[in-house]
């Protein structure tokens, strides 16, 4: 069973630098992130071992979201080989976050 991985400043390169990641960029206190989760924790379990499914807390990852410049969330990238290639801003469909997965696989 997959299960997403929490990304920190420490961890970030070394889990995105190879192959394909999901990254989305979050908070607690916010509404549509807290929508979004369950749809994480199910693409984390499907492509389990074909894809890293990540979150960031935006609140505990201040630098993070500044290096990518994040201005609002969720915002999730798309990242193959530690490249941003998509991003999405807001709340979305699984069906469209698996179907931008798929596409990079």
């Amino acid at each position: 069973m997959g299960q997403y991985i929490e990304l920190n400043q420490s961890n970030f390169a070394e889990v995105t630098q190879n192959g394909i990641s999901l990254v989305d960029f979050w908070a607690p206190w916010c509404g549509p992130c807290r929508m979004l989760a369950p749809v994480i924790d199910e693409l984390a379990n499907e492509f389990a071992g074909r894809a890293n499914i990540c979150k960031v807390n935006t609140d505990e990852e201040e630098a993070l979201s500044a290096q990518f410049g994040i201005r609002s969330i969720p915002t999730i990238l798309f990242m193959k080989n530690g490249e941003v290639v998509d991003q999405i801003i807001g709340a979305t469909t699984k069906a469209v976050l698996a179907e931008k997965i798929n596409a990079l696989l």
